[in-house]
């Protein structure tokens, strides 16, 4: 019997700043790196001074994953948006996507997080349209 696959989507506050594409490379390579090992696949948006994450994968691996990320000193006020069990990825092949969001897209994702209580599903939906609307080099 294979493990069941769940969906986690969390945001965190930034403690570097999320402008800064050497900030970003570096947490999407280890990320990238992590993820390859772990089986985790996933998309992440580094928007207003927070992160902003959807990671794909089994309960165990989920569950190293939060731990990792409260001892990880570039992120503070972990908060769990949503963690449900899903029947697939939605992103698949990708160990760690990287969400360039657009001008609409940031205000509809402003006014998605900053509900009382966000619709995880809405921000996977903006995320992978980020993904999809990636200019290809």
């Amino acid at each position: 019997m294979s493990a069941r696959l769940e969906r986690l989507v969390y945001e965190s506050t930034a403690t570097g700043s999320t402008g800064s594409l050497t900030n970003l490379a570096t947490i999407l390579a280890e990320s990238q790196r992590n993820n390859d090992r772990d089986g985790l696949t996933g998309i992440l948006a580094a928007h207003r001074d927070r992160y902003i994450q959807v990671i794909e994968g089994t309960s165990s691996t989920l569950d190293s994953l939060l731990r990792r990320l409260q001892k990880d000193p570039r992120h503070r006020a972990l908060k769990i948006i949503s963690r449900e069990p899903i029947e697939t990825r939605r992103f698949d092949g990708w160990s760690m996507a990287s969400a360039r969001i657009t001008p609409a897209q940031a205000t509809a994702l402003d006014r998605v997080i900053d509900q009382e209580a966000p619709t995880p599903d809405r921000i996977v939906d903006l995320l992978g349209e980020a993904l999809d609307t990636a200019p290809v080099n």
